[in-house]
């Protein structure tokens, strides 16, 4: 199966359990796997037949910024929730990463595969 993957969208939103992180918006790092069919829109070089990134970044960075989950794993759920319900999309692989959830790491993630 072909892969379409947005790597490392950088988004603005509210992630987590603390007051803190209630009220004030954090960098929260999305990678999402969407796996596709791409010989029709290879053979065809038309848009209408790929899964139009763009556009799935779009809806991606606007869920994560308006979202306020409390849990990385309830965003990631969601994100995949949103990936499959593009219709070329057969399965999805996402990862959330946030950034300083443990002040010993560089960050801190959950990956989820999902499929229809």
């Amino acid at each position: 199966m072909d892969k379409v993957i947005i790597q490392n969208l950088k988004v603005r939103g509210i992630l987590g359990i603390h007051d803190w992180e209630r009220v004030t918006t954090r960098i929260i790092i999305i990678n999402a796997t969407l796996f596709t069919e791409t010989r029709s829109a290879a053979q065809s070089d038309d848009i209408a037949n790929c899964v139009n990134y763009s556009e799935m970044a779009k809806k991606i960075r606007a869920h994560a910024e308006n979202a306020a989950r409390m849990t990385v794993e309830a965003l990631a759920n969601d994100l995949a929730t949103l990936c499959l319900q593009e219709p070329k999309v057969s399965k999805v692989i996402i990862r959330v990463d946030k950034p300083g959830a443990v002040p010993e790491a560089e960050t801190v993630a959950v990956e989820i595969e999902r499929e229809k």
